[in-house]
């Protein structure tokens, strides 16, 4: 079942009135884009600079309205008359990117009551909400009382998700969620990530720059190109594409260029490999085979 679809959607921003005549009109971001998120899934959107894919994910909730098309969730049209904006936004949550700059309130706490509290819930509602939401990012209370902006860049960026989680979403999307971290940090935030998808079901949409990472973690790929989708699938689907992913800017992780180097050199492995623990594996297996025939 489809969470959020889009139908034909095209966007371009309006021209500049100052520039001069003889100005090009400007291009389209999204150029008919046809798409579906399913309901529980866990998907990367990838492309370069431009692609279009920080504006698609900004359609999602609503922040920026199409030129053309429409946009669908749970099966309502969002771009109806009198369509309810403000729940949207609470059920299609979006952490942009370094989101610790969203961070404002005195304490860990008070910032993630922040959203419940626009949504209309109580103090105490608010705060049980923020608690919870605070848990599900490995936050405990010895943090509530601390300023945010104190706290490691790791830290910062989990109290940020808190804030969105807060306010219950279906939809989780996280534009490079893990910029500007260390490899830790890193490796923290996203097993946070996929803990949340894995135990609460929730819609996950990544925008991410590290093919290493949307290979470990995402069940599907789309790849953005000049505002049209121009590969959708699994990880192995689509880095099996990894010469056309460099021509457009991109590439596939480095295990795919390793076990793709060892299948030419003659070795017996799958090319579609895409996480050094499936090339970790396979490799030990073609030991193990070639120990035993030496025995």
């Amino acid at each position: 079942m489809a969470i959020l679809e889009f139908n034909d959607v095209t966007f371009t921003y309006p021209a500049d009135p100052d520039a001069p005549k003889d100005t090009p009109a400007p291009r389209p971001v999204l150029n008919h884009l046809n798409l579906q998120i399913e309901k529980g899934s866990f998907v990367a959107v990838l492309g370069h600079n431009g692609s279009g894919k920080s504006t698609l994910i900004q359609h999602l909730n609503g922040l920026i309205k199409a030129s053309s098309g429409a946009l669908y969730y749970n099966g309502e049209n969002i771009y109806k008359d009198k369509y309810d904006m403000k729940k949207l936004r609470s059920k299609v949550g979006l952490v942009f990117q370094y989101p610790e700059h969203q961070l404002f309130e005195i304490d860990v706490l008070t910032d993630v009551c922040f959203g419940p509290k626009n949504q209309g819930f109580s103090e105490e509602e608010a705060k049980e909400k923020a608690k919870k939401a605070l848990g599900l990012v490995g936050l405990d209370e010895s943090y509530y009382s601390q300023s945010p902006f104190e706290l490691s860049g790791g830290q910062k960026r989990r109290v940020a998700i808190a804030g969105v989680l807060a306010m219950e979403p279906e939809v989780l999307i996280l534009d490079e969620p893990t910029a500007g971290l260390d490899p830790r940090g890193r490796d923290e935030i996203l097993d946070q990530i996929a803990r949340l998808h894995t135990e609460r079901k929730m819609t996950i949409i990544l925008v991410s720059h590290s093919m290493e990472d949307v290979a470990r973690y995402a069940g599907r790929l789309i790849v953005m190109n000049h505002g049209q989708k121009v590969f959708d699938g699994t990880p192995r689907e689509v880095f099996r594409h990894y010469k056309e992913l460099e021509a457009i800017g991109l590439a596939a992780p480095q295990v795919t260029y390793l076990v793709h180097d060892l299948k030419e050199k003659g070795l017996d492995i799958d090319s579609d490999i895409t996480t050094v623990a499936e090339a970790k594996e396979a490799i030990l297996a073609l030991w193990d085979k070639k120990r035993k025939r030496q025995v």
